[in-house]
């Protein structure tokens, strides 16, 4: 019997806000909310910018005080345009005023200088050509390296970025941590407290062998306090600090988590993939619960790249949005900043983000004895590389083996009928010329071997742009909210679809789509530079419960549905302290550490202060067919 991997927590940071409690959803689908929860969805990102907070599922001032219709009207207008992707902030950098060093050239240059300053002995490459009373004229015939300091703007100035006010290292001690690292923190705390079980209750329960982290960065931490600073030290007249290198490795977001946020002793690991790195992190989790090896997952990514070196190295390689470009698409001499990012339209380039995303993953039989709520079933997520290459970003056809994979292995356990009609598409949707025709093709293809009609397509990242290392996790945030809500966000910023796009047997949705029977299944695609391709396939909560109750039987479900109401309160419980502004990320720095005499060892087991059950030493020979 292999264990199913569960979802039983979820949460982070994106430009749409908190993603527990499917609220970043909620604000892609805005419009298409009802009334109170606009509400809740204002007050929810409000409470995060810090400009009020939710009581009784209305916004109230943060002294608790009423909002007037007039005030609600002017906080709802701030809120809004303060989130998703817009026209780069200057809590980032003042994109408008770049710093660069320059050279200036000096070779042929002539100087005039007082004959009591002329030296005895002319420099190399100094030549004297003119004497008067006073004065000479020298004429320099080498370069002498003259820096100098200008400021330009970037030809980009759209991002997909936290809410306005919203600063992660704020909510704990964050000295020295660089934003991605901060974000790793807040958004990890953010999916562990989601639960509604204390993170100490769950750990009784287990040895530290069967829990694992996997977590990674795919640009590293490249602002001041990680490798950037570091890089950039000797060129700005600093000295290099002793945490800049360690703190700017990518493996440091799941180094951060165990450290400071669980103080996990068992598995660790992060594994790249570019833009797939989510995926590649999400393979190694559910393989581990599958096989038996963890009972418990935490899993995610945290990228921060909104760096001007990061800006421009994607736009030296025609990868991102740039004004001019937004121009000419739209014939307009203002650049769209809001509308940059236009999966499967008439586009010219992805739009950079900012997230932190993390979920909670269980074996079934665990969270079934925990009641904790089931928010999805996790499938095998498939991975395969494009083969020969002619370009880091040229697509090859790894990205079919996946979706191919992944449709055929949903289609062994649920069938031909459901998967037809009732699963949709969150496309990896970069928003790349290259990427709207190679990447519908792929879907294309795949519905035409599997007789699929009129697939929903959706892709997340016209909301919160880019994310890189979380871009999807991103997608799988949002899933989680499609499976709830049933409504499929549309892709808002385009008019219509590109001519160039294979939309034959898809429907791409422009506009919020109610699919209300036909969210059981989510495909989530993801392609990376390089050809890191990966496909993740995600179930509805009633179909993984229909499932497990068929497993554990009516009498143990039946129990389980009881202690799952204890479980949702308490989980109520944070999300409103959450709404109500009270953010209180986990952050151990220095508590409870294990010393050598701390540890016992002997031929069976190892035993650890603090863990409630030993590590088995015990292993079965399984190679003794060769002895």
């Amino acid at each position: 019997m292999r264990p199913l991997p569960v979802i039983v927590g979820f949460g982070g940071f994106n430009a749409a806000g908190r993603a527990s409690f499917h609220h970043s959803y909620r604000r892609t689908i805005y419009d298409s909310l009802s009334s109170e929860a606009k509400q809740v969805t204002v007050g929810s990102l409000a409470a995060l910018m810090g400009l009020a907070k939710v009581k009784n599922n209305r916004c109230v001032k943060l002294d608790g005080s009423k909002i007037s219709e007039k005030e609600y009207s002017e906080l709802e207008k701030k809120v809004l345009e303060g989130t998703l992707v817009r026209k780069l902030s200057q809590d980032h950098f003042d994109s408008g005023a770049v710093s660069q060093t320059v050279s200036i050239p000096s070779e042929g240059a002539r100087l005039v200088l007082d004959k009591s300053k002329l030296p005895t002995d002319l420099p190399e490459g100094w030549k004297l050509i003119e004497e008067n009373n006073d004065s000479v004229i020298l004429e320099i015939c080498s370069d002498l390296g003259i820096k100098s300091r200008q400021r330009y703007a970037l030809a980009v100035q759209s991002a997909g970025q936290l809410p306005n006010g919203f600063k992660p290292g704020d909510l704990y001690k964050s000295r020295f941590h660089p934003k991605g690292l901060q974000l790793a923190i807040a958004a990890s705390s953010d999916a562990i407290k989601s639960i509604g079980i204390g993170w100490e209750d769950i750990k009784q329960l287990l040895h530290p062998d069967q829990i694992a982290v996997y977590s990674a960065s795919a640009m590293a931490q490249l602002d001041g306090h990680g490798t950037g600073g570091m890089l950039q030290a000797r060129l700005k007249g600093k000295r290099v600090s002793s945490k800049q290198l360690p703190l700017g490795l990518n493996t440091m977001p799941a180094d951060f988590i165990n450290a400071y946020v669980l103080g996990n002793i068992g598995t660790t690991g992060a594994n790249a993939g570019a833009c797939a790195t989510f995926l590649y992190n999400l393979r190694m989790a559910v393989e581990d619960i599958q096989e038996g090896r963890r009972k418990v997952v935490i899993v995610g990514n945290a990228e921060a790249p909104l760096e001007p070196e990061v800006i421009e190295g994607y736009a030296a390689m025609s990868a991102l949005a740039t004004d001019s470009a937004l121009k000419k698409i739209d014939g307009s001499e203002i650049p769209d900043h809001r509308r940059a990012s236009r999966p499967f339209g008439d586009n010219c380039g992805f739009t950079l983000g900012e997230s932190g995303q993390y979920f909670v993953l269980m074996d079934d039989s665990l969270a079934i004895e925990l009641g904790a709520k089931i928010y999805s079933g996790i499938l095998p997520v498939f991975i395969n590389a494009d083969g020969f290459k002619k370009s880091i970003s040229a697509p090859g056809p790894g990205n079919y083996i996946t979706l191919a994979k992944a449709v055929a292995a949903a289609k062994a356990i649920f069938g031909s009928k459901i998967v037809c009609n009732r699963s949709f598409i969150q496309a990896h949707g970069s928003s790349t010329p290259q990427n709207r025709v190679t990447e519908s093709h792929i879907f294309d293809t795949v519905a035409k071997a599997f007789g699929i009609t009129d697939w929903p397509v959706t892709a997340v990242k016209a909301f919160v742009g880019h994310s890189l290392a979380p871009a999807s996790a991103d997608q799988l945030s949002n899933t989680l909210g499609v499976m709830e809500h049933e409504i499929l966000p549309g892709i808002k910023t385009i008019n219509s679809i590109a001519e160039d796009v294979f939309e034959g047997r898809l429907s791409i949705a422009l506009k919020d789509t109610d699919i209300k029977g036909r969210a059981q299944i989510g495909f989530l695609n993801s392609k990376g530079f390089g050809g890191n391709n990966a496909t993740g396939t995600v179930i509805a909560p009633k179909l993984a419960e229909s499932m497990l109750k068929k497993r554990h039987g009516d009498k143990v479900f039946s129990q389980y549905q009881k202690r799952k109401e204890k479980v949702e309160a308490q989980s109520a419980d944070y999300d409103s302290k959450c709404l109500g502004g009270e953010f209180e990320p986990i952050y151990h720095f220095g508590e409870n550490l294990i010393e050598e005499k701390d540890i016992s060892i002997n031929e069976t087991e190892i035993q650890l202060r603090g863990a409630t059950k030993n590590i088995p030493l015990i292993f079965e020979n399984t190679y003794k067919d060769m002895f």
